[in-house]
This record gives structure tokens, sequence and C-alpha cells, in this order.
């Protein structure tokens, strides 16, 4: 293959090109000879030949793939601070601190628009939470129990609201404590889609967006997976009701004070001048309360005054007084005495929407939309002031401090004092929600590994269990036993699943499971959005109809589906692991239509659907246009735009493909139409003494 012409040497030396001329000596003419001509004095035509160009592609070396979940090198591109004077020194130490100051501040407004979007979802779907609960029926099903639990925390964004709501049901014997440990189960996988949604808003780098949704994600699998596994383990010997009980007769608790709502004290002064709700509301609908039903879940009156007074009152017969010694006659009615309660508002609420006369839905829905705005552009915001900061030295010593482990012999060690430092941290900022929310951005832009941070997110579930453990110490004596038998099966169940899936590295399942729907989610982002509703809505609601139409029917569409899941599983395991030990046909998936086994067709699909609202014509309008336009010939009608913008289309698809830079270079491009006619000539006279030798 001829060589690449460099552009500085576009001329080459013609003589190497003619006959006689071969050697460097030759070429050179002597002092007493003019230039042009031989060693007989006769002139020779100058011939110069264009250089050999090729147009072969160049083979390139294949180069060495990336993991994609290597951590990214986090550069400092800046001036170094050895080269900066005194002034620029100054200058750096002042942005530094207002970075930091910044990042707290987006940091803060980031927790608030979280509980915002708790509230909105409250207001949304609290009422219907409610009556999830009230609906007792099927409460004694285990898996309808998990389903209401999942639906319940989703739309109260919320796992304390629904735990509270199930410790004030079993304390009422509205509940028994068996039937609201599968509800409980539901709640700690409900909690985790804050997270999740988080994840949603790095979607624009896709390394990074890899990375956050599997750090996301590695808290629903693990939730999903403890469910799978403790549920039956449950049902089959209510081991977690009985270790409780057990924890509870050994001890003797007494009342407490509350917990303290750290996280609650720094942003309950901004959030309560957006909007503030009335939670008891929820309650009472979960109680059957009819009256709640058309209670607005809007706070209006924050202070107010109750008073209660002793009156006498006429009632039908003796059997209705409040008691034979407050009960007398005058001869016409009977009379008794009973307590009249007296309630007196006495001042407003401080919230936005105290004065306004919105239904809960309008109000929860523009509080939807406002946190979900804020949320992400705090988010945005916090990623790039980390981007900033995180740079050279400091990046350097931040990763190797989160996820370097311990030398050798206790190198074990490691992850479980993250397991600590994730429940203490959680503790503090009394939310596990805030705190994985917090952790996405950092795992998205390759601060913390996603192997670090499966533990930190175990310690995050057990911190919340001890937040709800002491509020319930809290609870008032006739609901002491309940509230903390149900916060202690809450504690119990996590502690099992990290016994499942932390322990041995073999069974750290939910790290390699969150890697894979990270890859699919990279390279599908619309899969993400998928998965969140398929997983968090449309799964449980499909159980929860199921359930209400009886076990029969449960049992009878459930079973069919979890077995051929098991068989799937199955397939995919024996063709990874032993393919030999399968059919010809079933060692892979091309037996089945090519939308069945690939999520391609199904990309072609959404991208067909999500650009067809940005062309000015679908693709049937297109084709009636064409034959309008070619039927009546003129070129005004409405139809004559989308014909010209098929035909644009058209002439942009024959446009050839641009050559390499050296082409477009001015210098080798006017070579090239110099010389043609010169190298038909040369070859030309080349030819001519052969045809005369014949």
């Amino acid at each position: 293959m001829a060589p690449w012409p460099e552009v500085e040497n576009a001329q080459p030396n013609p003589n190497k090109f003619i006959e006689g001329a071969s050697s460097p000596q030759a070429t050179t003419p002597a002092k007493d000879k003019e230039p042009g001509q031989n060693e007989s004095g006769t002139p020779v035509p100058k011939i110069e030949l264009l250089p050999s160009y090729s147009t072969v592609a160049l083979i390139e070396e294949p180069t060495e793939v990336d993991d994609p979940w290597d951590l990214p090198a986090l550069r400092d591109t800046g001036i170094k601070w050895s080269e900066r004077d005194t002034r620029g020194k100054v200058i750096c130490v002042f942005q530094g601190i207002g970075k930091f100051f910044l990042l707290l501040g987006f940091l803060y407004l980031f927790v608030c628009s979280l509980d915002v979007l708790s509230s909105a979802f409250q207001l949304v779907g609290g009422k219907m939470a409610g009556q999830f609960f009230s609906n007792n029926s099927i409460m004694s099903n285990p898996v309808a129990g998990l389903v209401i639990g999942v639906l319940v925390t989703v739309m109260v964004q919320s796992s304390s609201t629904s735990s509270s709501i199930i410790v004030s049901m079993v304390a009422s014997s509205l509940l028994t404590v068996r039937a609201a440990i599968p509800i409980i189960m539901g709640a700690n996988i409900g909690t985790s889609i804050t997270n999740t949604i988080v994840a949603l808003m790095q979607a624009g780098d896709r390394n990074e967006f890899r990375r956050a949704f599997a750090g996301a994600t590695v808290h629903d699998f693990f939730n999903w997976l403890s469910v799978l596994v403790l549920l039956p383990l449950e049902a089959a010997t209510h081991y977690l009701e009985l270790l409780t009980n057990l924890v509870v007769d050994t001890f003797n608790f007494k009342n407490g004070e509350e917990a303290p709502a750290i996280l609650k004290v720094i942003t309950d002064p901004f959030t309560k001048l957006i909007i503030q709700l009335d939670k008891d509301v929820i309650h009472q609908i979960a109680m059957n309360n009819e009256a709640a039903q058309n209670k607005s879940l809007v706070k209006i009156w924050c202070k107010t005054f109750t008073n209660i007074t002793e009156l006498n009152v006429t009632v039908p017969s003796p059997e209705n007084c409040t008691s034979p010694s407050m009960c007398w006659t005058d001869g016409i009615n009977t009379w008794t005495t009973t307590n009249v309660t007296y309630k007196e508002n006495i001042a407003k609420c401080q919230h936005i929407f105290v004065n306004f006369n919105l239904p809960d839905l309008a109000v929860g829905i523009i509080l939807l939309f406002v946190s979900l705005l804020v949320l992400c552009g705090c988010l945005i915001m916090i990623v790039k002031l980390l981007g900033s900061v995180l740079k050279g030295q400091v990046a350097v010593i931040i990763k190797k401090t989160l996820n370097t482990d311990f030398p050798f012999p206790f190198a074990w060690v490691t992850g479980y004092l993250a397991i600590l430092v994730g429940a203490g941290m959680t503790f503090i900022v009394q939310s596990s929600s805030v705190f994985t929310s917090a952790l996405t951005p950092l795992i998205g832009i390759g601060v913390i590994t996603i192997e670090r941070a499966y533990p930190l997110t175990l310690g995050s579930n057990i911190g919340t269990t001890t937040t709800a453990i002491l509020a319930a110490l809290a609870s008032p004596g006739n609901t002491l036993r309940s509230s903390l038998q149900i916060a202690l099966c809450h504690f119990f169940f996590n502690i099992s699943g990290i016994l499942l899936w932390y322990p041995i590295p073999f069974t750290r399942l939910p790290v390699r499971l969150a890697k894979g729907l990270g890859n699919i989610s990279a390279k599908y982002r619309w899969f993400a959005v998928f998965y969140l509703i398929f997983f968090f809505f449309l799964t449980p609601l499909a159980v929860f109809g199921l359930s209400l139409a009886g076990w029969p029917v449960l049992v009878g569409v459930g079973v069919p589906i979890v077995l051929v899941l098991l068989l799937i599983l199955c397939i995919r395991l024996l063709q990874t692991r032993c393919p030999r030990m399968l059919p010809l046909k079933l060692r892979d998936w091309n037996f089945l239509p090519y939308w069945m086994h690939s999520l391609k067709p199904w990309d072609r699909v959404i991208s067909l659907a999500t650009t067809c609202y940005q062309r000015r014509c679908c693709c049937c309008c297109r084709v009636c246009c064409q034959v309008c336009c070619m039927v009546c010939g003129c070129r005004c009608c409405r139809c004559s735009r989308c014909c010209r913008d098929l035909e644009e289309g058209r002439e942009e698809q024959d446009v050839p493909v641009k050559g390499p830079e050296v082409f477009n270079n001015a210098v080798t491009s006017k070579e090239i139409q110099d010389e043609g006619k010169g190298q038909v000539d040369a070859l030309s006279m080349k030819t001519m003494p052969t045809s005369t030798a014949f």
C-alpha cells in the first residue's frame, strides 16, 4: 500500500520517475551543462508525475475498551496552586469558600424539595392510601398486604407516614401484627423510589447515568430480593412475629421522650411557609371514619382552643344515659349529663395555600411540579459544584478515603464499617430517602463506587428502623407495645436481608443486578422510566386487583406467571453456565421473535413515537400530501411544505460521504487539478517507444 503523502511534501522529486535517472548523482546536472539537457546536449522534455494517493482506508489498530464502571479521573485543568501569585491564591480561597456555602445552600433546597415532594404526593394520593388501609377484608392476604405497603408508600413518599398508620391500626385492634408485617415489607420497598427518581435527573451523560441509576436501584434489588425470600418464610413460620414478641416481653420498655427530628428543625421553618398538612385526616380515613372523607389535608388553622364542658341533655330513655348516677327524669323527659367538646379556631397557618380555596388535587399537582423542578435544578447545581470542587488532589484523597479497604487481614471489616456509617448518617438526618438521594449524584460523578455505596445503603435501611424504634418508645401506653413490635419487625427484616445478601461476596446479587440494569438503562434510557412505572405502579396495582377478586383468582393467574419466570431464569443460567446441557435450539433465544428477546425493536418504536411530535407531518400525512401535490401540481397548498420536507430529506441522504482531511487541503487539491493533465501526457510518452519497437 502506498504511503500517505504529507501536505508539506506534496511536491516529489520528478527525476525519480524518469527512465535513466538511476542514482542521485545522475540527477545532479553538471556545472557546464544547462538544466534540461542530457549528456548529448539535446533538450529533453520535463516530465513530472503526480505522487500516488491511496484511497484505501487506513487499518486502525484495535484499542482497548474502557470499563464503563471504572471511576473517571477528576483532573484539575485549572492553574496549579504553586503557579498562582498572592492575589490569585486569595481569590482561589474565597472561591472555594463560596462554592462550599453554595453547595450547602443547594443541598438545603434539595432536602426541602424532597419534603415538599412528599407533601405533594400525600395531597394527590393520601386519601386513596387511607382507603387502601381501610379495606380490612384483604389484609389477611400477605401478598395483598405487601403491594398495599408498596402503593401507599409510593403515594405518600414517606415510609414513616405509612408505618405510623400501621401502628395506629394495630393499636386500635383493626389490624394484627401478623397482617401488618407484609405491609412493613412493602413500605421498605416503596421508600426506595425516591432515589431512583433522583437518578433519572442525571440522564444527560450516558456513563454518569449508568453509575447513578445502578447506585439507586441497588437499594431496590436488595428490598425485592429480601421480600422474595423472607415473605414466604414469614408466612410459613411467622419468625418475625415470634422473635419480636419475645423481645418485647423480655425487656420492660417504658415510655420515653420523642426522638428529636434533627433535620426537621432545620427544614421546617422553610417548608412550613410553603405547605402544612393535617396528617390526622389520613389516619381517620384508615380508621373508617366517614366524616374524614370530606376534610381537606391542607391545614388551615394552626392554633386552636378546645374546651370541654358538661351539659344537661335529654335522651329518649334511661338506657341512653351516660351512667345511672347521672340520669334523672322530670316526669316528661329523661335527662343526663354529657361532655360537649367545643373547638375554637384562634390563628391561621402562615403557608402559601392557606387562603386559596383549591381542592387537594390541584394543590398537590402544583406542588409536585414545583418540587420536581426545584429538585432537578438543585441536583444539577450540586453535581456541577461537586465536579468543580472534587478535582486534582482533593478528588484523589476523597476517593481513597471512601473506596479503599483496610489492610489484608481486616479488609472484610471495611464493608461493615460502611454499614455503621450509613446507619449513623441516616439516624442524624432522620430519613433514609434523604441520605440515599444525596448519595446518588456522588455515585454518578464517580466519587463513590457501587460496591462501596451498597453497604452504605444497607446501613441506611438499619438507620431508618432505629428512628422508628425511638419513635415507638415515645408512644403512649396503649400503643407502646404494638408500635414497638412493628418497629422491631422492620428492624429484624432488614437485619435478615443483610445476612442473606451481604456477608458472602458471592451472594451480593443486588450489585450485579443493579449493574446489569444500569447497562441496559444507559443504552436505552427510556427503559429506566419503564422500570419505575412497571415495578412500582403497574405490578402492585395488578396484584392488588387480583387480590380483590380473591385467593383463587390470584393463585390461578400468579402461579403460572411465576413458573414461566422461573423457567426463563433456569434456561438463562444454563445458557451462560452449561449450554451443552440444553438442546441446540434452546442455547440462545433466536427461536423467539426478535421483539421478544431484544429491546431494539421497542427502541425503534419509542424513538418513532417520541420524534413524530417533532416533525411537521406524520408518515401517513407525508404520503397523502405527496399524492396530492402530484395530482394538483400546485405549490401553494398546505401539503406542499410536507412534500418539500420529504424531498429535502431525500437530498440529504444522497449527499456523498466527506473524504479524508488531506483531500480538503487547498494545496493538494490544486496539485491534483494542475497535474492531472501532466500525468496523462507522461503516460502517453512512456508508451510511445514501446509501440515503435514493435
